[in-house]
């Protein structure tokens, strides 16, 4: 009976310790599936070096857009640039050309009236002075006279304060780079009546019984007076009509001169 005893007690201990460790196996395997949050926190997931990438990825793109704008920028900055060096070439180019060629000319522009024939484009200087007598005294040439002289047409007039007989006349005159004057035509013929207030020799001289100017033309277009005087030489005598105010007088007398320089 006592044997039968210790091998029931034997076995339910056997029983027991093999319950125990089974339990204790449990409680192990619960115990070792808990550490898995501390795992997480020791190895970092695929989650954060997928996120580490793509973040690296975005930064690299960001840099390579930064670097295009810097080239674009550098690109425009070459172009001003080059812009500039040719615009300043050409102020140079421009600048040495006014300071090389000839001076620019300016006109005052008036306002004809409508009651007036407007001249045609094949008019000489003369006819368009003489239709429009009031465009002289304001218009500004390239060539102008120097002080003292007046200009009209092609011309510059200079009429003398002082007398001088004919021949010491044309010599002044020639002096002055001119001569005496020519009148070769009505327009300056009544130009010249109007500009003087007295007596004064002309480019007109007779030699071997024909009229001759300086320039050594033959008379054509004559404006003599009624009754002229005696004399070789010619004068213009502003105090009569333009039509007829030519008169003669000896060469050796002393009068005022008209001085005449074509441009």
């Amino acid at each position: 009976m006592e044997m039968q005893e210790l091998s029931v007690e034997s076995k339910r201990n056997s029983e027991g310790e093999a319950g125990a460790s089974e339990l204790m196996l449990e409680i192990k395997t619960e115990e070792e599936a808990e550490p898995d949050h501390y795992a997480k926190l020791q190895s970092p997931s695929e989650d954060v070096y997928s996120e580490t990438f793509y973040s690296g990825v975005r930064v690299a793109e960001k840099g390579k857009q930064t670097e295009g704008n810097e080239r674009l920028y550098r690109a425009a900055c070459l172009l001003l640039s080059v812009i500039c060096l040719i615009l300043l070439f050409v102020i140079i180019t421009l600048s040495v050309k006014l300071q090389t060629g000839s001076p620019v000319c300016s006109e005052k522009e008036e306002t004809t009236p409508a009651d007036k024939q407007i001249p045609s484009p094949t008019c000489s200087p003369e006819q368009c002075q003489d239709l429009f007598p009031n465009i002289h005294s304001e218009r500004i040439s390239c060539q102008q006279c120097t002080k003292g002289w007046l200009t009209y047409g092609q011309s510059c007039y200079f009429l003398s304060t002082f007398r001088l007989p004919w021949a010491e006349s044309q010599q002044n005159c020639t002096t002055r780079g001119g001569s005496l004057a020519v009148i070769n035509s009505w327009n300056v013929q009544n130009f010249l009546t109007r500009k003087g207030n007295l007596k004064y020799w002309i480019g007109l001289r007779e030699r071997d019984a024909a009229w001759n100017w300086v320039n050594n033309k033959k008379l054509r277009e004559s404006y003599w007076a009624e009754h002229p005087n005696n004399g070789d030489c010619a004068l213009l005598s502003t105090d009569d009509q333009p039509q007829k105010n030519w008169d003669r007088a000896p060469c050796q007398a002393a009068t005022y001169f008209i001085c005449q320089l074509q441009f």
